[in-house]
């Protein structure tokens, strides 16, 4: 590499994943800090936080002093900078119907937004029946509408007019018009409510980011300031981004953007590559990486047969592959999903413990990872003592046991909030709560101890069981759950009440952490409890940014846990850029695997002949492609197009898996799914065409 003899240049570096785009930008920032370059002047931009750690690593330990550090920022995280710092400046001129330009403005997070987006919709679906048709969970259609006006915001059009693009690509029954008008008028009335109240979802933020960047001083500023630019996967990033860098590189004394030539799996967010690609007309130089550091002439076999099978054009240049694609798979599985799962477990074990692969270079990927195929995979490697570790990023926060149990806890610690949870909830909360209680003796005392009527809720002490009942629940596990009781008991009686953040966190302190409960020397219990209580935190100062006054507002804690309950599609937490991985195996989505930067030696494919494969998330308020720069206004979405999309989507993704493995895939097949009925998905489909094609 020639980073060091080329800083001063606007290179643009594209090529596929695993060919050392990510490494040369590193070295290219670490270049810029040798030469004494100002740090103040440098900006790295990536489209998720995920995706900075290399340069958060580099950065930490160039422990630069203060004064002179590089910012490392996702362009929504630009833009919440620029519109804080830059408010009083704006804030009369945005549209807000009742803000001073003296007074902050409140950001909205995801969670908030849906709680928002839900307090302005429900009443028109409960009395006008709108989405009547629509079958979805609430907080998924309350997150579609709010993913509307987040492209109409990233893509660059108003926010008005998506009701009119979805009308107009639609070719199906009539009545789904009436479904995207209900949609416009929900996201018109929420954008209302937003100026009224002083509110700054995504979307508005980044609008109000765009009108900044119409003013030429502050444009001058921001130009001026970030003197030099590091851009990674700039094809995850979205049009309003590009049009930014577009203005902005040809300003800069140096800039380097890099390129996956092959990826985009951000579309459904609004990632745009064809728009990222043409940046490369304004850049001086463009150096195309093709060799792969990651994958065995076998693996790339296997993706030269695949690339042969699937496109249909000529415009994905292809090295010559010398290896033999059979020695790059290996199928197992069974007739029942539950045989399938046993020969990942045992193939996994092989490798582990036979071949001495570290756990940490293998990786289970599905097209969804659920509750119960999560805790399938994780139970049948423990028996083998192989610690797991999974990624599964928009989850809802009520999915986790753990914070069904810390949801629990908060109801039954404040009777005033009138919630009552069922005895099955109780019954695993003890279970998690109580070490070493299992679910059959805490569905007992749940059954016996617990009592709810009359909006009233009550744990009956331990010694009022019968003497028989109590030898048989054990008297250790007795005196933990009057300690458990005892504790509740002192919060609901407490003299004034404490937020719901603090109290999760004095709850955790004070005996969940403790010897003989749960979460006593346990990480992931510790690290949700940590993620539950950021985000009740956060969204405490949002509903009521006075902290004085949160204390003595009882509805924003029981909100925040009624809301848990109904669904809430959690924020994405990142783990510390500095932390290492643990050596453990990763269980994760396929997308979320190819978001996180990783590359693997072995990766199992389960459900191989799942349509999932390649098919869209069910999103019937909302389309990616639609709502997108390179969709004609007045043409409709037909089947072909599906199609189309599906064959592009299928070949990015195994594109992308086959460049981050080394060594080789598994494809875990069951005749039967988890609900008992066959399948023969595409994937499948093409993986055999390639063998029965491909010699050797």
């Amino acid at each position: 590499m020639l980073v060091a003899n080329e800083l001063l240049n606007r290179l643009f570096l594209s090529g596929p994943a695993g060919s050392g785009k990510t490494t040369w930008a590193v070295a290219r920032l670490r270049a810029l800090l040798a030469a004494r370059i100002d740090g103040k002047s440098i900006l790295v931009l990536a489209p998720q936080r995920s995706l900075l750690k290399p340069y958060q690593q580099l950065l930490r330990q160039a422990d630069l002093p203060a004064g002179e550090q590089v910012e490392a920022l996702t362009m929504g995280g630009l833009a919440r900078r620029s519109v804080d710092l830059m408010w009083p400046a704006i804030a009369d001129d945005s549209g807000f119907t009742t803000l001073r330009a003296d007074q902050p403005p409140t950001f909205l997070t995801l969670e908030t937004a849906q709680y928002y987006m839900q307090k302005v919709v429900e009443p028109f679906v409960a009395e006008k029946l709108y989405f009547d048709g629509v079958r979805v969970p609430g907080q998924r259609l309350f997150s579609q509408l709010l993913d509307n006006l987040n492209k109409a915001a990233l893509v660059g059009f108003p926010h008005t007019e998506v009701g009119k693009r979805l009308i107009a690509a639609w070719e199906g029954p009539s009545a789904q018009t009436i479904t995207f008008a209900q949609v416009q008028d929900c996201i018109n009335r929420f954008r209302d409510y937003c100026l009224a109240n002083n509110l700054l979802d995504f979307s508005l933020q980044i609008e109000v980011f765009t009108q900044l960047l119409r003013r030429d001083w502050f444009r001058d500023r921001l130009f001026k300031r970030y003197r030099h630019l590091v851009i990674d996967n700039v094809e995850e990033d979205t049009p309003i981004t590009h049009d930014l860098l577009r203005d902005w590189i040809p300003q800069t004394d140096s800039a380097l953007i890099v390129y996956d030539r092959e990826a985009g799996y951000r579309s459904f967010l609004g990632a745009d590559p064809q728009s990222a690609y043409a940046l490369r007309a304004v850049c001086d130089q463009h150096i195309e990486l093709t060799e792969s550091h990651v994958m065995s002439d076998n693996v790339h076999a296997l993706e030269a047969a695949i690339v042969r099978s699937l496109a249909d054009d000529s415009d994905l240049p292809m090295r010559t592959a010398h290896g033999n694609t059979s020695n790059a798979l290996a199928f197992g599985g069974g007739r029942f999903h539950p045989q399938m799962l046993d020969w990942v477990m045992s193939e996994v074990a092989k490798l582990v413990n036979e071949q001495q692969i570290a756990p940490r270079e293998i990786v289970i990927l599905a097209p969804f990872l659920g509750d119960a195929l999560r805790f399938a995979l994780d139970d049948r490697l423990t028996r083998h003592n192989i610690a797991t570790r999974s990624l599964r990023p928009s989850r809802a926060l009520n999915e986790e046991a753990i914070t069904r149990g810390l949801m629990t806890l908060s109801a039954l610690a404040h009777p005033d909030w009138k919630m009552m949870p069922p005895q099955a909830d109780v019954a695993q909360m003890l279970a998690r709560s109580i070490d070493r209680l299992d679910p059959a003796r805490a569905h007992l005392i749940a059954e016996r101890l617990y009592r709810s009527r009359d909006g009233q809720t009550e744990l009956r002490t331990f010694d009022s069981l019968r003497p028989e009942l109590q030898d048989r629940i054990g008297y250790e596990v007795g005196a933990k759950y009057d300690r458990l009781r005892q504790w509740l008991s002192d919060q609901r009686h407490a003299d004034a009440p404490i937020p719901l953040d603090h109290f999760l966190a004095k709850l955790f302190g004070e005996l969940l952490s403790q010897p003989g409960y749960g979460f006593h020397a346990k990480i992931d219990p510790g690290r949700i409890t940590a993620q539950i209580i950021q985000s009740a935190r956060k969204f405490r100062q949002t509903i009521n940014p006075d902290p004085y006054a949160a204390t003595n507002d009882p509805n924003v804690g029981r909100d925040y846990v009624r809301m848990v309950a109904e669904g809430i599609v959690a924020a994405t937490f990142v783990e510390s850029p500095y932390a290492e991985a643990p050596n453990a195996v990763l269980l994760a989505p396929a997308y979320t695997f190819l978001l996180s930067n990783e590359s693997v030696s072995y990766q199992f494919w389960l459900n191989a002949g799942s349509p999932a494969w390649w098919e869209r998330l069910y999103q019937p308020l909302t389309h990616p492609y639609v709502l997108s720069r390179n969709w004609p206004a007045d043409k409709k979405w037909a089947d072909e197009d599906e199609q189309a999309a599906r064959r592009e989507t299928l070949l990015r993704l195994m594109r992308g898996l086959i460049r981050r493995c080394r060594t080789k895939i598994y494809l875990a097949i069951s005749t039967l799914n988890e609900q008992g009925f066959e399948e023969r998905g595409p994937l499948l489909t093409l993986i055999q065409q390639v063998l029965r094609e491909t010699p050797g």
